[in-house]
Protein backbone atom coordinates (compact mmCIF):
# COMPACT_ATOMS: atom_id res chain seq x y z
CA UNK A 1 0.00 0.00 0.00
CA UNK A 2 2.83 2.37 0.88
CA UNK A 3 4.53 1.54 -2.42
CA UNK A 4 1.36 2.40 -4.37
CA UNK A 5 1.01 5.71 -2.54
CA UNK A 6 4.67 6.49 -3.20
CA UNK A 7 4.25 5.74 -6.94
CA UNK A 8 1.13 7.92 -7.11
CA UNK A 9 2.97 10.74 -5.35
CA UNK A 10 5.89 10.51 -7.80
CA UNK A 11 3.53 10.50 -10.81
CA UNK A 12 1.67 13.54 -9.49
CA UNK A 13 4.95 15.36 -8.86
CA UNK A 14 6.17 14.63 -12.41
CA UNK A 15 2.86 15.78 -13.89
CA UNK A 16 3.02 18.96 -11.83
CA UNK A 17 6.53 19.73 -13.10
CA UNK A 18 5.37 19.11 -16.67
CA UNK A 19 2.47 21.50 -16.14
CA UNK A 20 4.77 24.08 -14.57
CA UNK A 21 7.27 23.84 -17.44
CA UNK A 22 4.51 24.15 -20.04
CA UNK A 23 3.01 27.07 -18.16
CA UNK A 24 6.42 28.74 -17.89
CA UNK A 25 7.07 28.23 -21.61
CA UNK A 26 3.63 29.60 -22.43
CA UNK A 27 4.08 32.61 -20.17
CA UNK A 28 7.54 33.39 -21.50
CA UNK A 29 6.54 32.89 -25.14
CA UNK A 30 3.54 35.15 -24.67
CA UNK A 31 5.35 37.85 -22.72
CA UNK A 32 8.54 37.70 -24.78
CA UNK A 33 6.81 38.74 -28.00
CA UNK A 34 3.96 40.81 -26.59
CA UNK A 35 5.82 43.99 -27.48
CA UNK A 36 7.00 43.86 -31.09
CA UNK A 37 9.54 46.61 -30.42
CA UNK A 38 11.32 44.65 -27.69
CA UNK A 39 11.80 40.90 -27.40
CA UNK A 40 12.72 39.18 -24.13
CA UNK A 41 15.04 36.20 -23.90
CA UNK A 42 16.49 33.69 -21.47
CA UNK A 43 20.25 33.26 -21.86
CA UNK A 44 19.87 34.76 -25.31
CA UNK A 45 17.15 32.32 -26.47
CA UNK A 46 13.56 33.21 -27.34
CA UNK A 47 10.70 30.83 -28.31
CA UNK A 48 8.19 32.11 -30.86
CA UNK A 49 5.06 30.65 -32.44
CA UNK A 50 5.00 30.71 -36.27
CA UNK A 51 1.87 32.40 -37.59
CA UNK A 52 2.10 31.83 -41.37
CA UNK A 53 3.32 29.32 -43.95
CA UNK A 54 5.82 31.76 -45.49
CA UNK A 55 8.79 29.56 -44.48
CA UNK A 56 7.31 26.17 -45.40
CA UNK A 57 8.63 23.52 -45.62
CA UNK A 58 11.52 24.63 -43.35
CA UNK A 59 8.95 25.26 -40.65
CA UNK A 60 5.22 25.75 -40.75
CA UNK A 61 2.45 27.68 -39.11
CA UNK A 62 1.88 26.62 -35.48
CA UNK A 63 5.45 25.35 -35.14
CA UNK A 64 7.45 26.69 -32.19
CA UNK A 65 10.77 28.15 -33.32
CA UNK A 66 13.78 28.96 -31.14
CA UNK A 67 15.88 31.98 -32.00
CA UNK A 68 19.15 33.10 -30.44
CA UNK A 69 20.71 36.50 -30.14
CA UNK A 70 23.66 36.87 -32.48
CA UNK A 71 26.27 39.27 -33.75
CA UNK A 72 24.91 40.58 -37.10
CA UNK A 73 28.46 40.64 -38.44
CA UNK A 74 28.51 36.84 -38.33
CA UNK A 75 25.37 36.43 -40.45
CA UNK A 76 25.66 35.00 -43.93
CA UNK A 77 23.44 34.55 -46.94
CA UNK A 78 21.19 31.57 -46.29
CA UNK A 79 20.83 32.20 -42.54
CA UNK A 80 17.29 32.53 -41.18
CA UNK A 81 16.76 35.55 -38.95
CA UNK A 82 13.98 37.10 -36.90
CA UNK A 83 13.71 40.84 -37.34
CA UNK A 84 11.51 43.84 -36.72
CA UNK A 85 9.55 44.98 -39.74
CA UNK A 86 6.29 46.55 -40.83
CA UNK A 87 3.47 44.27 -42.00
CA UNK A 88 0.19 45.82 -43.13
CA UNK A 89 1.25 49.16 -41.66
CA UNK A 90 1.94 47.67 -38.23
CA UNK A 91 5.16 46.90 -36.39
CA UNK A 92 5.67 43.14 -36.32
CA UNK A 93 8.25 40.37 -35.99
CA UNK A 94 9.11 38.30 -39.04
CA UNK A 95 11.36 35.28 -39.56
CA UNK A 96 12.75 34.83 -43.09
CA UNK A 97 15.90 33.75 -44.85
CA UNK A 98 18.68 36.13 -45.89
CA UNK A 99 19.02 36.11 -49.69
CA UNK A 100 21.58 38.89 -50.03
CA UNK A 101 23.77 41.17 -47.92
CA UNK A 102 24.84 44.66 -48.96
CA UNK A 103 27.53 46.73 -47.28
CA UNK A 104 27.54 50.51 -47.79
CA UNK A 105 30.10 52.62 -45.90
CA UNK A 106 30.56 49.78 -43.42
CA UNK A 107 26.82 49.48 -42.75
CA UNK A 108 25.26 46.13 -43.53
CA UNK A 109 21.74 45.66 -44.86
CA UNK A 110 19.91 42.42 -45.54
CA UNK A 111 17.38 41.38 -48.14
CA UNK A 112 15.13 38.60 -46.89
CA UNK A 113 12.57 36.23 -48.36
CA UNK A 114 10.28 33.51 -47.09
CA UNK A 115 11.12 30.07 -48.49
CA UNK A 116 7.49 29.70 -49.55
CA UNK A 117 7.19 33.22 -51.00
CA UNK A 118 7.66 34.10 -54.64
CA UNK A 119 9.10 37.56 -54.06
CA UNK A 120 11.54 39.11 -51.65
CA UNK A 121 10.39 41.11 -48.63
CA UNK A 122 9.77 44.78 -49.52
CA UNK A 123 11.59 46.19 -46.48
CA UNK A 124 15.38 46.09 -46.19
CA UNK A 125 16.60 44.87 -42.79
CA UNK A 126 19.34 46.71 -40.90
CA UNK A 127 21.57 45.44 -38.10
CA UNK A 128 19.41 47.22 -35.54
CA UNK A 129 16.29 45.40 -36.74
CA UNK A 130 17.66 41.91 -36.09
CA UNK A 131 16.36 40.09 -33.02
CA UNK A 132 18.23 36.83 -33.48
CA UNK A 133 19.11 33.86 -35.63
CA UNK A 134 16.88 30.82 -36.11
CA UNK A 135 18.26 27.74 -34.31
CA UNK A 136 15.61 25.02 -34.45
CA UNK A 137 11.90 24.37 -34.19
CA UNK A 138 9.40 22.06 -32.51
CA UNK A 139 6.79 20.92 -35.06
CA UNK A 140 3.24 21.90 -34.15
CA UNK A 141 4.23 22.69 -30.57
CA UNK A 142 2.90 26.16 -31.19
CA UNK A 143 -0.56 24.55 -31.10
CA UNK A 144 0.03 23.87 -27.43
CA UNK A 145 0.90 27.50 -26.81
CA UNK A 146 -2.10 28.70 -28.83
CA UNK A 147 -4.36 26.27 -26.96
CA UNK A 148 -3.02 27.53 -23.64
CA UNK A 149 -3.76 31.05 -24.82
CA UNK A 150 -7.45 30.18 -24.85
CA UNK A 151 -9.38 30.35 -21.58
CA UNK A 152 -10.46 26.70 -21.91
CA UNK A 153 -6.92 25.46 -22.56
CA UNK A 154 -5.45 27.49 -19.72
CA UNK A 155 -8.15 26.15 -17.38
CA UNK A 156 -7.80 22.49 -18.42
CA UNK A 157 -4.02 22.23 -18.77
CA UNK A 158 -2.76 24.59 -16.08
CA UNK A 159 -5.37 25.72 -13.56
CA UNK A 160 -7.17 22.40 -12.90
CA UNK A 161 -4.00 20.22 -12.62
CA UNK A 162 -2.35 22.71 -10.28
CA UNK A 163 -5.57 22.98 -8.25
CA UNK A 164 -5.80 19.16 -8.05
CA UNK A 165 -2.18 18.93 -6.94
CA UNK A 166 -2.76 21.68 -4.38
CA UNK A 167 -5.77 19.77 -2.96
CA UNK A 168 -3.71 16.57 -2.90
CA UNK A 169 -0.93 18.34 -1.01
CA UNK A 170 -3.44 19.64 1.55
CA UNK A 171 -4.84 16.12 1.95
CA UNK A 172 -1.32 14.73 2.30
CA UNK A 173 -0.49 17.40 4.89
CA UNK A 174 -3.63 16.57 6.88
CA UNK A 175 -2.90 12.82 6.85
CA UNK A 176 0.71 13.45 7.91
CA UNK A 177 -0.53 15.71 10.73
CA UNK A 178 -3.00 13.05 11.91
CA UNK A 179 -0.28 10.38 11.87
CA UNK A 180 2.06 12.71 13.72
CA UNK A 181 -0.56 13.42 16.41
CA UNK A 182 -1.18 9.69 16.82
CA UNK A 183 2.54 9.05 17.12
CA UNK A 184 2.90 11.85 19.70
CA UNK A 185 -0.07 10.48 21.68
CA UNK A 186 1.36 6.96 21.59
CA UNK A 187 4.75 8.26 22.71
CA UNK A 188 3.12 10.23 25.53
CA UNK A 189 1.16 7.14 26.63
CA UNK A 190 4.38 5.12 26.55
CA UNK A 191 6.16 7.72 28.66
CA UNK A 192 3.24 7.82 31.10
CA UNK A 193 3.21 4.03 31.38
CA UNK A 194 6.96 4.08 31.86
CA UNK A 195 6.63 6.70 34.61
CA UNK A 196 3.88 4.68 36.30
CA UNK A 197 6.06 1.58 36.12
CA UNK A 198 8.98 3.53 37.58
CA UNK A 199 6.78 4.85 40.40
CA UNK A 200 5.49 1.34 41.10
CA UNK A 201 9.02 0.00 41.18
CA UNK A 202 10.07 2.82 43.52
CA UNK A 203 7.08 2.17 45.80
CA UNK A 204 7.86 -1.54 45.83
CA UNK A 205 11.49 -0.81 46.65
CA UNK A 206 10.40 1.50 49.52
CA UNK A 207 8.01 -1.16 50.84
CA UNK A 208 10.73 -3.78 50.74
CA UNK A 209 13.14 -1.41 52.46
CA UNK A 210 10.55 -0.67 55.17
CA UNK A 211 9.90 -4.38 55.60
CA UNK A 212 13.61 -5.06 55.86
CA UNK A 213 13.97 -2.27 58.44
CA UNK A 214 11.06 -3.67 60.46
CA UNK A 215 12.60 -7.13 60.34
CA UNK A 216 15.93 -5.69 61.53
CA UNK A 217 14.29 -3.84 64.41
CA UNK A 218 12.40 -6.99 65.40
CA UNK A 219 15.63 -8.98 65.41
CA UNK A 220 17.36 -6.34 67.54
CA UNK A 221 14.44 -6.36 69.96
CA UNK A 222 14.58 -10.13 70.26
CA UNK A 223 18.34 -9.95 70.88
CA UNK A 224 17.80 -7.39 73.67
CA UNK A 225 15.16 -9.53 75.27
CA UNK A 226 17.41 -12.58 75.02
CA UNK A 227 20.29 -10.64 76.67
CA UNK A 228 18.04 -9.25 79.41
CA UNK A 229 16.55 -12.64 80.47
CA UNK A 230 19.77 -14.14 82.05
CA UNK A 231 20.22 -10.96 84.04
CA UNK A 232 16.72 -11.20 85.48
CA UNK A 233 17.25 -14.84 86.40
CA UNK A 234 20.51 -14.00 88.22
CA UNK A 235 18.77 -11.28 90.28
CA UNK A 236 16.04 -13.64 91.41
CA UNK A 237 18.61 -16.12 92.67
Amino acid sequence: MKTVKKIISIILSVLLWVVILIAALFAFTTLATRDNTRVSNVLGYTPMVVQTESMAPTFNAEDLIIIKQCDPATLQVGDIITFHTIIQNEYALNTHRIVSIDVVNGARSYTTKGDNNLIEDPHIVGDGDIVGKYITHLPKFGKVINFLSSSVGFLLVIVLPMLAFFIYQIYHLITVSVRLKKAVAAEAAEESASEDASKAEAAQAEAEAAKAEAQRLKEELEQLRAAQKPAEESTES
